[in-house]
């Protein structure tokens, strides 16, 4: 379904903007087993697209270029979790609903698609059910859907500390011309994690608050993704991908979240869109998307 057809046909529709690692470290590991992180995210224009329709009984289907790897994968349950999830917390206002999911983004890649669904699907069901929650009370209960939820109902550039509910925004983040780039190779979180050989790592330090574009630039690059070095391991096109990327006139590169896919930041959305349809004419069986991140003014 094309996007201006999404709009025609449901009066609610959201956006799920891809997560953006811009960094990521690895800080220490809870006893619980979940890992401890410092991360600098952002959010890109480009995502997937969610509509919203009341309905006789609940209904969800699906659309997009990766809709059918989704279907075939079973990962439908996190905006349906979502979904139920809302509806027990605010009882007989949730009437059935048809949610149709435009899936754009490559799946479990490292970008938060399957977060950004089920934060899309939360803000769209209450737009739709005439409802809202307690800042308190939602961010609980995006918790309970995943870590990165509570980041994409931000979707805006910030500071994710702890397993990723300590949120601080970063207003100064400037908007970033980028090519986001996937072998379309799955690569297993859990497996990244194991092979990481240290878990205590230093923080990230970004303090005080570089003022322009060149200098947030320097920052991020001397930052990292501690997961970037042991996901190379398991898939070796994240080393491919991402010379790519460098040979195309990228900035700075970098792998984002667990992978698999990879960004390169550019000087002009005009540099971006060229690399982004070379690179696609080089090796079309992969994913590549220029696109513009949001700027923390947004």
């Amino acid at each position: 379904m094309p996007e201006e057809g999404l709009a025609d046909a449901f009066g609610v529709t959201e956006e799920a903007r891809a997560k953006i690692n811009l960094a990521l470290h690895v800080t220490g590991q809870r006893l619980d087993g979940y890992h401890l992180l410092d991360m600098l995210v952002t959010f890109a224009e480009h995502g997937d697209r969610l509509g919203f329709l009341p309905a006789q009984a609940d209904a969800f289907t699906l659309s997009g270029r990766f809709g059918g790897a989704l279907a075939e994968d079973g990962g439908t349950n996190l905006v349906l979790r979502a979904r139920d999830l809302l509806r027990e917390t605010v009882g007989a206002l949730a009437f059935p609903v048809h949610i149709h999911l435009q899936k754009n983004l490559p799946i479990a890649s490292g970008i938060g698609g399957g977060s950004a669904d089920a934060a899309a699907t939360l803000r769209g069901l209450m737009r739709l059910w005439g409802t809202r929650l307690p800042e308190d009370a939602l961010a609980m209960l995006a918790l309970k859907l995943g870590a990165d939820v509570p980041m994409c109902m931000e979707s805006r550039p910030l500071i994710a500390r702890g397993i990723g509910e300590k949120i601080e925004p970063v207003p100064d983040l400037p908007a970033f011309a980028m090519v986001l780039a996937n072998p379309l190779k799955g690569v297993s979180t859990p497996e990244v994690f194991r092979r990481l050989a240290t878990k205590d790592n230093p923080a990230l330090s970004l303090a005080p608050r570089v003022p322009n574009t060149a200098d947030w630039l320097a920052a991020i690059d001397a930052a990292r993704n501690d997961l970037e070095p042991p996901a190379r391991e398991l898939v070796a096109e994240i080393s491919a991908i991402s010379a790519m990327l460098q040979a195309s006139g990228a900035l700075l590169t970098r792998m984002s979240g667990s992978g698999a896919t990879c960004f390169g930041i550019f000087a002009t959305m005009t540099a971006a869109e060229d690399a982004a349809a070379a690179l696609h004419d080089a090796r079309p069986d992969w994913y590549f998307q220029a696109t513009e991140t949001v700027s923390g003014g947004m």
